[in-house]
């Protein structure tokens, strides 16, 4: 067999045209970006399938996961393989981010299949210019007729080729259905039937849209796909006058994803209903549904959806939970090792209540539902009455709350009693009964948790006293109060330091606290991966408040709020302000994050 000659010089350089993979390896290997043990297999490959011409050539590099040369070390992915080109075109380099997106002003500029076969995608449409995605940073033939054509100038950025194929199937996609689906709107209302509880509704199957797809599923299976991929926990759809908005949360923040016609925006919230099990002729009234499914990735992913009458019709909400963040270890939500040992010594007691307070949204259910995870032991029965069910876990049994059949918190919790269960969880603490039925399970051998709204831990005192509990009761019963909330925390990838006065510092701790300045304090940036925000991920800040002998003698019907604060804090109760601030000096979140979420000083 006759071997391949080395390229030479002369095919280092990347002439005009189209991209070929035999120039593209010999550019990256002048360029001293592979191992040299490594340029044989590549020069071997020669692109390493029959269909070579069809596929881009970093696509085929990136697929002999080669490693690379010059820092940082691993593996030569597609998204590096990109940047390095963009650096030796000297074209500039994005990674789509498609929340930020117009779909629909961008559909218009050119054709799916002018698009396709330029290998170019439309990102933003402004008054005077168009920015243009390109993989073939070399082969802008196509230039200057898209600027006559939209009498703008043309910004070119180079994007990894994948994600270019994709977000153009996509995009084109979605906006081909929206357009079919105003004139058969009123079709997509009509479902085959109902699915029950388990039943996964399977996303993703449909491949590419055509014709002959049905425009509303199709709509509906590309953006519960995108709000798992965007991580989002929360899918709005708002009806308007104009036009329907879409929106996610996430990490806290909504974004704006896509803008459908009113009479398509109610199609969509009517699929979404036939596949939560709801009443589809009924518009007028509140209703509650679940949708079970699988993500892109394989995972099952529970939706709870909630719709709701508004003034241009009915507005949906679905929340997702993702099983791999409501079932994290202790350690993994953000608790410090003392908090945890602290944690788990509460929740191991044989009996008592355990609370856990915050607003909503502020992660009590996720971490209920891994604290009971880790106890739902083959020797241990756990039992939980919620309203509703967040997430189904096999691990233990739960009631769900049924308030047209007299099903409330208070009775749920009297017939758990007579199951011969270990541990109970309460989803939440609403009214006298449920607090005396938790008190009555407490006293009679069971470890109860539950959750309130209160701001801090001391606060979840006062409140059973409010609710009508006696004071010798909570004294007795109560093991200890856990208050939380979430932070975002800065993106990894683009914070960077800076100046922290002193006295700026002095002026959010609390009075008497002994927290130093941190040394290199973090502010946020943006960057691709944080979508330009600055934050990635968000992580709790945690009080926790173990009611000590002492604190009980504290607890009386005319008890002072202030005065048991200050003897928790003597006892060593690291307050919300103080964890936040501990995050701050850690360099994971700011200031401002940690401000935001604290509550109001007294």
């Amino acid at each position: 067999m006759e071997q391949r000659q080395p390229a030479d010089s002369r095919m280092a350089t990347l002439p005009a045209g189209r991209l070929l993979f035999e120039r593209v390896a010999a550019a990256l290997v002048a360029d001293g970006m592979v191992l040299p043990a490594e340029r044989e297999r590549i020069q071997f490959s020669g692109g390493g399938a029959r269909n070579a011409s069809e596929v881009h050539p970093l696509v085929l590099l990136s697929n002999l996961k080669l490693t690379a040369a010059q820092p940082p070390a691993g593996e030569l992915g597609l998204e590096r393989l990109t940047e390095w080109l963009a650096t030796r075109t000297g074209m500039r380099y994005l990674r789509i981010d498609p929340t930020r997106v117009d779909v629909q002003s961008v559909a218009g500029v050119v054709s799916q299949a002018y698009a396709r076969r330029h290998r170019i995608l439309p990102l933003a449409v402004q008054p005077d210019r168009v920015l243009m995605a390109t993989s073939e940073p070399l082969a802008l033939d196509w230039l200057a007729d898209v600027q006559h054509l939209t009498r703008r100038r043309v910004d070119v950025v180079l994007v990894n080729p994948l994600d270019l194929h994709r977000y153009t199937m996509e995009f084109f996609g979605v906006t081909q259905s929206v357009r079919g689906a105003r004139s058969d709107a009123r079709g997509a209302e009509s479902g085959s039937g109902l699915p029950s509880f388990e039943q996964l509704v399977e996303l993703g199957r449909a491949g590419d849209v055509n014709a002959d797809d049905h425009h509303i599923v199709h709509i509906v299976d590309w953006l519960l796909q995108y709000a798992y991929e965007q991580r989002a926990s929360d899918i709005h759809l708002e009806p308007r006058r104009e036009a329907g908005r879409m929106r996610f949360r996430i990490d806290g923040v909504l974004h704006k994803v896509f803008e459908v016609p009113p009479n398509v925006m109610t199609a969509v919230v009517s699929r979404i209903k036939v596949l939560g099990r709801m009443d589809l002729a009924e518009r007028r009234r509140p209703q509650d549904g679940r949708i079970k499914t699988r993500s892109p990735g394989g995972r099952e992913v529970e939706m709870r959806l909630s719709t709701m009458p508004t003034a241009f019709g009915e507005k949906c909400v679905m929340r997702i939970f993702d099983p791999d963040s409501a079932f994290k270890s202790i350690e993994q939500l953000g608790f410090s090792d003392e908090e945890a040992r602290g944690w788990n010594a509460l929740v191991e007691r044989p009996h008592g209540i355990v609370l856990v307070t915050g607003p909503t949204g502020s992660g009590k259910t996720t971490t209920l539902y891994s604290t009971l995870k880790r106890l739902a032991t083959p020797d241990v029965n756990v039992c939980s009455v919620e309203d509703p069910i967040e997430m189904i876990a096999p691990e233990f049994n739960q009631m769900q709350v049924q308030q047209n059949i007299d099903l409330d918190f208070a009775s749920g919790v009297r017939t758990l009693l007579r199951q011969d269960p270990d541990i109970i969880m309460i989803g939440e603490i609403r009214d006298l009964e449920t607090a005396q039925m938790a008190v009555q399970a407490s006293l009679t051998g069971h470890l109860v948790l539950s959750t309130l709204h209160t701001n801090d831990t001391a606060s979840a005192i006062t409140r059973l006293l409010d609710l009508g509990v006696p004071h010798y009761l909570v004294a007795s019963t109560l093991n200890g109060v856990l208050a939380q909330r979430l932070v975002r925390t800065l993106c990894v990838h683009c914070k960077r330091p800076h100046v922290l006065d002193d006295a700026d510092w002095d002026a959010i701790r609390e009075p008497g606290e002994a927290l130093p300045a941190p040394l290199t304090p973090y502010a946020p940036v943006g960057c691709l991966e944080c979508r330009r925000t600055g934050y990635l991920g968000r992580v709790g800040l945690y009080e926790l408040l173990p009611v000590s002998p002492r604190l009980r003698t504290l607890i009386r019907a005319d008890m002072d709020l202030a005065d048991f604060s200050r003897a928790a804090r003597g006892e060593g109760l690291r307050t919300l302000r103080r964890t936040g601030l501990e995050k701050v000096a850690a360099g994971l979140t700011t200031i401002e994050e940690v401000l935001s979420v604290l509550p109001p000083a007294e």
